[in-house]
């Protein structure tokens, strides 16, 4: 191509930088014989338009540099890319030239630097140049008010929007869908109703953009009716319509309403964007809808919407939160910008699918590329808690103060229940004292007093609580009976349950009424339990079912135990504790025949138990045992140790000797119930740690009575305290004894 003419070259440029052909329109500018302030700024506005801030910035040198003077159009565009950066330094820059060509008295670049300002977050400064303009156009005003709001001051920008009409100067769309995103983020019902009001006088009320901002208002508030109203007011809805509608039936807790919602806009022809397709995954998360999840991300796949971070950190939730983690882990490794949003719900994923130690794993890869926020951090500790592993939480106990963290949100609480989770009261009672104003402090407490047995602790932290005028709730009377129905307080139990709707109007609920069955039960009292039951003013659930069912075990209640069962088959088909329950109670009293039965069924409706796995600390490493693991490094070290004191049991028990060693038929139920693998984390800890050195194991299933026999004859003969937390509670073992009292494990195996 021969040498273009300044007005061909213009030409040419301006069409190939609407088309956003940006590659066209850098070889035409090469091929101008000339180039005027037009053509750079035709330039320097396609690629700031397009996101290339950093070359329109270079662009912008290169006219000053080539002697080309800006012009008043030139300022506006390279503002606003100081501001999509956001760079405040260049902006500075670039308005020292605004100054120095004399352009700063110009209402259109004015109104740019204040957008500029408080795009990158300096207010102030844009506070000025407005306050010092001359003349001021409704964009001035729009630029200084949502800048406030952009920037969190959301009530100086009322301020603002208030005294606008004082001066002259009416509302637009613009105005108005800023200020109702202001009070929904306020969360200002009041208000909210006020600028309804305002709005449907003016003008523009017919405006899509009015109305879609009213519905994210109201779905904000949680007037979710009044939503749908405007919703169905609105007789042209396009796709941002739909999205809010979705998205606030989301937030409010209606996700089958979502759903339906997207369906109908699937019939209207409406095509989805990345928020809805984020929004609408959130609802199939809720549901637990993992086939629709499947196809909105073939969808989003052909569509191109699977590049955007929101949809794929949702893939990531909905799969892990559908027992997916690994199609979860393969959507984590696609994404190629990370955010911290990405990191923490794959941690999460990984945790809630009880794979705790690759959660550690990838929260320090996480570290090596984004600093983690409170919430990643309360899910590593939620990771620790599951697997004991206590070196790692102190680390992030650190991090949090270091980082000032230690008052942020749900944290503090997320410390103590790691702490108690992992039986380190002491730590736990000096973090409590801190936040003594929070009942959840005082219920996570409560519940570690509870997983121990220690119901007089439990009853005296509960006076305590009273007496500092905390208000209990509904969790708190959970952990209080639970702590009773382990401590055998009957008494104290019952009287907690009749005082909680008379003296702190708190009405019983589900939960309740299966910590007082268990209360009964444990204590003897089956009949009563089962009397109890009857008497219930609603539908007894399967947990309440399966409280019996255990205390029928225990008591060896056959007749009373199996009408439970057939309760719980009825009310709940897929919980796996339960059939773990029935299996248990049914070998306990030898019908095995029963158990093939129950085995057979969990094969057919795809229910698995997982694996028995216990870890344990030593040396600020984690190390996990699986039932029968034999691939371990110290494997013949470890059982060495294991069979010296089988025979050391054997001979000093020789009644009991069939309990130490496994036989054939109690083999496979170890295998589904126990699988003993705490045997071998603390052969392993003995092997590894001091003489003398408490050993700390946490388990992922109950501990059975041969475990619970060995591992006091262990705790007896080296003269070392063991504590291993179970599904169920702690575990503290010391000179041949159990705090539990020998009562709260799985019958023989």
């Amino acid at each position: 191509m021969t040498q273009l003419s300044l007005r061909l070259g213009n030409a040419l440029l301006s069409m190939f930088v609407r088309l956003g052909n940006l590659g066209d329109a850098w070889y035409v500018f090469g091929k101008m014989e000339e180039r005027d302030v037009f053509s750079w700024n035709v330039l320097i506005g396609g690629y700031a338009k397009n996101g290339y801030f950093d070359e329109a910035l270079d662009l912008y040198q290169r006219m000053l540099w080539v002697g080309i003077r800006p012009d008043v159009y030139t300022f506006p565009c390279v503002l606003r890319t100081c501001g999509g950066l956001p760079d405040w330094r260049m902006g500075r820059e670039i308005h020292a030239h605004v100054i120095r060509f004399s352009y700063d008295s110009e209402i259109d670049v004015v109104n740019a630097l204040i957008t500029m300002y408080v795009k990158c977050g300096d207010v102030y400064s844009a506070r000025v140049l407005f306050d010092g303009m001359s003349k001021r156009d409704r964009i001035s005003w729009n630029a200084m008010i949502s800048g406030y709001f952009e920037n969190g001051e959301f009530l100086e920008g009322l301020v603002l929007f208030s005294s606008m009409r004082e001066f002259g100067f009416f509302p637009d769309l613009m105005t108005m869908t800023s200020v109702i995103s202001a009070c929904e983020a306020l969360g200002d019902e009041r208000l909210g109703r006020a600028l309804h009001g305002y709005v449907s006088r003016m003008e523009f009320y017919s405006d899509v953009s009015a109305h879609n901002s009213l519905i994210q208002l109201y779905s904000a508030i949680g007037s979710w009716e009044e939503a749908e109203k405007i919703f169905d007011r609105i007789q042209s809805k396009d796709v941002v319509s739909w999205t809010a509608m979705i998205s606030g039936y989301e937030s409010n807790g209606f996700p089958e309403k979502a759903v339906m919602t997207y369906k109908m806009m699937e019939l209207e022809g409406v095509m989805p964007d990345e928020i809805t397709i984020a929004s609408v995954l959130s609802a199939c998360t809720s549901l637990g809808l993992l086939e629709m999840g499947v196809k909105l991300q073939h969808l989003a796949e052909r569509r191109g919407l699977i590049a955007y971070v929101i949809v794929s950190n949702t893939l990531i939730d909905l799969y892990s939160k559908c027992n997916c983690i690994d199609k979860a882990l393969e959507i984590f490794h696609r994404i190629p910008d990370k955010n911290v949003i990405s990191w923490t719900s794959i941690i999460l994923g990984l945790r809630i699918n009880n794979r705790s130690l690759e959660a550690l794993i990838f929260f320090r890869e996480m570290k090596r590329h984004q600093d983690p926020n409170s919430v990643t951090l309360m899910s590593v500790l939620s990771a620790c808690s599951r697997i004991g592993a206590l070196m790692c939480g102190k680390e992030i106990h650190a991090y949090v103060l270091r980082n000032g963290m230690e008052f942020h949100g749900f944290l503090p609480n997320a410390l103590l229940d790691f702490y108690v989770r992992c039986g380190r009261m002491a730590p736990a009672l000096n973090l409590f004292n801190t936040q003594k104003e929070d009942v959840t402090a005082w219920n996570i407490l409560l519940t570690g007093y509870a997983q121990r047995g220690q119901g007089a602790l439990a009853i005296e932290l509960f006076d305590g609580m009273i007496s500092s005028r905390v208000k209990p709730d509904e969790i708190t009377f959970i952990s209080l009976l639970r702590a009773c129905s382990r401590s055998g307080l009957v008494t104290e139990g019952l009287d907690y349950l009749n005082s909680m709707e008379s003296k702190y109007c708190i009405v019983p609920n589900l939960k309740h009424y299966a910590c007082v069955v268990d209360l009964l039960g444990r204590a003897g009292l089956v009949e009563d339990a089962y009397d109890f039951i009857l008497s219930l003013p609603v539908k007894p659930d399967s947990a309440i079912w399966g409280a019996l069912l255990n205390s029928c075990r225990i008591h060896r209640q056959v007749e009373l135990g199996e009408l439970a069962a057939r309760h719980i088959l009825e009310t709940d088909e897929r919980g796996v504790g339960y059939y773990v329950l029935l299996c248990n109670f049914y070998s306990d009293n030898g019908r095995w025949d029963e158990v093939v039965r129950l085995r057979k069924i969990m094969i057919e409706k795809g229910l698995t138990i997982d694996p028995g796995c216990s870890w344990i600390e030593v040396k600020g490493n984690v190390h996990a045992f699986l039932s029968g693991d034999n691939l371990h490094p110290q494997s013949k070290e470890i059982n060495a140790v294991l069979e010296g004191f089988y025979e050391k049991m054997k001979a000093a028990h020789p009644s009991k000797s069939e309990r130490y060693t496994v036989n054939e038929v109690n083999d496979s139920k170890a295998e589904i119930f126990c699988g003993h693998s705490e045997r071998l984390a603390i052969a392993f800890g003995l092997i590894n740690t001091a003489p003398g050195t408490p050993i700390w194991v946490t388990k992922n299933l109950y501990m059975c009575k041969s475990c619970h026999d060995t591992i006091k004859f262990i705790s007896e003969v080296v003269r070392r305290e063991i504590a291993v937390r179970d599904t169920e509670q702690f575990h503290h073992f010391k000179d041949g004894r159990c705090t539990c009292g020998d009562e709260n494990y799985l019958g023989e195996t």
